[in-house]
This record gives C-alpha cells, structure tokens and sequence, in this order.
C-alpha cells in the first residue's frame, strides 16, 4: 500500500512528507504507549498514534518508519511538524479513532507488524 492510498482511506490530512506520498508501507503499527512502539515497530512501518509531542519524530528516524498518522483529530504541536519536515518523515492527521483507523486500513489490505 502506498502512502497516498493511505492517506485516501483515512481521509487524512497532511502536514509533511508531500512528496513521499508513493513511499510503501509494509505494515502497520498502533499505540500511544513509546515502551510499546519500539518494542513492535519494524521498519518500513506505518505508524498509528495519539502521541503529538516531537519525540515521536525521533522515534520514525531510529526505527526506520514510513510514515505516522496522527489520530483523533489531534494537532501535532508545531515542534513536531518542524522536526518532521527537517527529518522528512511523514506526518499526517486523520479524525478516525484509532481503532477505526487501523480496520480501515486493514480492510484494504494492510497487515500489522
């Protein structure tokens, strides 16, 4: 699944990563729990979060994820989306829950880690 196709099922907005909008995404990962992302996440991972702190950008970068979908209509704070473009991951916002977001994008396909 491509990012842009992503990006479509979710409805999402996006705040970087435009130009990567074809990058594949090869699983999909979801938590609001750090402990739980780097313990789970493999690389090439989209990732589903509430978190909207800049950390999780660092995060993408050690892990090697593809992109991160920031769920329940949160706003990432602007340290975030500055840390995301300078880093060139990925960042999009969507207003589905969690949950619903990660059934959509099972129903098209996508895979958890």
């Amino acid at each position: 699944m491509k990012l842009k196709e992503v990006m479509n099922t979710l409805e999402a907005k996006i705040y970087t990563g435009e130009e990567l909008l074809e990058r594949e995404i090869s699983f999909g990962c979801a938590s609001d729990m750090i402990s739980d992302i780097l313990a789970l996440a493999k690389p090439g991972s989209l990732l589903l979060t509430g978190i909207i702190a800049p950390q999780i950008i660092r995060i993408a970068k050690i892990l090697d994820l593809s992109g991160i979908v920031i769920v329940r209509g949160k706003e990432p704070m602007e340290e975030t989306i500055a840390k995301a473009k300078e880093e060139r991951v990925p960042l999009l916002g969507t207003k589905f829950l969690l949950f619903d977001a990660c059934g959509k994008l099972y129903e098209k396909g996508l895979r958890g880690t």
